[in-house]
């Protein structure tokens, strides 16, 4: 099986993720908040759309699906029923999805909004993780309809998938991530490699993405609760009840918010 992962630019800043089959030119894509820079891709590559999956239900991430099913009408909408699209499969923790007959696990992974899912998909043995707004290279989604410590219970679900596989954010926040990640860890050498070579990526227009886990063990703050030198950053800062993993990562978030 022959799956190109591509990511078609959105926004200033999303990542819509395109899974392509080069063997029938078929094409699936994760969370069109957009529909015309999917458009013109599939066009410029001479590629049908037989699907869409949905992470959550903001705009940046479905504001294109209804367009995008009136251009290609035999699209399969992939979604949980809380995403606000009219799905034709609705789905939640422990569905499967297929993708040419390569499947994919949906996880609930909840945090930055209720009933946020992730994909989970192995292609030949190799797992890639479409995880949303959830996780961050180097960081995680801020909470809105979901509760600070789902996002922990996902983060550590998360955690748990294997050292090689690959997470694909849908938004390019590296850099920034990092400089905040530095503001809490500025010894870690991991993060200070990572910041330099993502800032010379995003100048160049090239992204971050995807990641390995093992990459982001080393320079995400929220992955790293339990290290002394991340409790040890949170407590120069603010004033925490115990070195819990959820008061830590809490105490991160918080401290994200008004970084």
């Amino acid at each position: 099986m022959s799956i190109r992962i591509h990511p078609i630019k959105a926004f200033n800043d999303n990542y819509i993720w395109t899974l392509i089959n080069e063997n029938n030119k078929q094409a699936i894509v994760i969370d069109p908040g957009q529909a015309q820079p999917v458009i013109d891709y599939l066009e410029t590559h001479g590629l049908e759309l037989t699907s869409i999956w949905t992470t959550h239900h903001h705009h940046d991430h479905i504001g294109g699906v209804a367009e995008l099913q009136e251009s290609y009408p035999m699209t399969h909408l992939v979604a949980h029923s809380e995403h606000g699209v009219d799905e034709d499969q609705t789905i939640k923790d422990g569905s499967t999805v297929s993708a040419w007959g390569c499947s994919a696990q949906v996880w609930d992974v909840s945090g930055h909004t209720a009933s946020h899912m992730a994909y989970i998909l192995d292609i030949d043995g190799q797992k890639h993780c479409f995880c949303g707004d959830t996780l961050f290279s180097a960081g995680c989604g801020r909470v809105f309809t979901g509760t600070i410590e789902q996002l922990h219970d996902s983060f550590k679900r998360l955690n748990e998938l294997p050292d090689e596989t690959l997470l694909y954010p849908a938004h390019e926040y590296t850099a920034s991530n990092l400089r905040f990640g530095l503001s809490i860890e500025p010894d870690n050498e991991a993060m200070q490699q990572a910041l330099a070579q993502a800032e010379a990526q995003t100048a160049q227009g090239a992204p971050t993405l995807p990641v390995t886990l093992e990459h982001e063990r080393a320079i995400n703050v929220f992955l790293r609760t339990q290290e002394p030198s991340v409790i040890a950053g949170v407590k120069s800062k603010v004033t925490i009840d115990d070195d819990n993993s959820l008061t830590v990562f809490a105490a991160l978030r918080e401290l994200k918010n008004n970084f």
